[in-house]
């Protein structure tokens, strides 16, 4: 198992929009969600949101927005989004995907399962992906893990990327977590 390589790595955010982040049952999520958009926003670590049908769901929340400007926006219609960002991803060029979002059980583990085949190390989220419901979100991170994806906390993530307390970035990011 590898750490998280901020060198080969991007963040894939998936369907954190309006109506599905309000029938979230963990509140959690949204609370590590907003953390880990604002870290990629600070490290300038390269990002791709996905919009399942926005039209309908919503667009993605203000809070995720407002730290992910400089971002791939990308609205989908496949369950997975893998579909619609390969092209995206074969430029970046990056082998790492650290992934998270709503609903663990649907799009998240859909895109997780698209990306294993396809080559792509994936680390999922656990405390920012949510589900409507407690059951369908813990069969679906057994599943991600018996398929390979390295299952990690908002604050694994975090220290992964910033490596040491000498980044340049450290208490910017850390007062996010206190």
């Amino acid at each position: 198992m590898n750490t998280i390589n901020i060198n080969n790595s991007l963040m894939l955010i998936i369907d954190v929009q309006e109506k599905l982040v309000n029938m979230i049952t963990d509140s959690k999520v949204k609370e590590n969600a907003i953390k880990l958009a604002k870290t990629t926003q600070i490290i300038n670590l390269e990002t791709i949101v996905t919009e399942q049908y926005p039209k309908g769901l919503g667009s993605t929340i203000d809070e995720i927005k407002i730290a992910t400007q400089n971002a791939t926006y990308i609205e989908k219609t496949y369950f997975s989004g893998y579909e619609e960002i390969k092209n995206i991803l074969k430029v970046k060029n990056k082998k790492q995907i650290i992934l998270w979002g709503i609903e663990a059980h649907i799009c998240v583990l859909q895109t997780a399962f698209d990306l294993i085949n396809n080559g792509y190390e994936v680390f999922i989220v656990e405390d920012a992906s949510g589900c409507r419901n407690k059951n369908d979100k813990k069969v679906a991170l057994q599943r991600l893990r018996h398929a390979g994806c390295q299952t990690v906390t908002t604050e694994m993530v975090i220290f992964e990327l910033l490596k040491y307390s000498k980044h340049p970035n450290f208490k910017e990011v850390q007062s996010l977590i206190k």
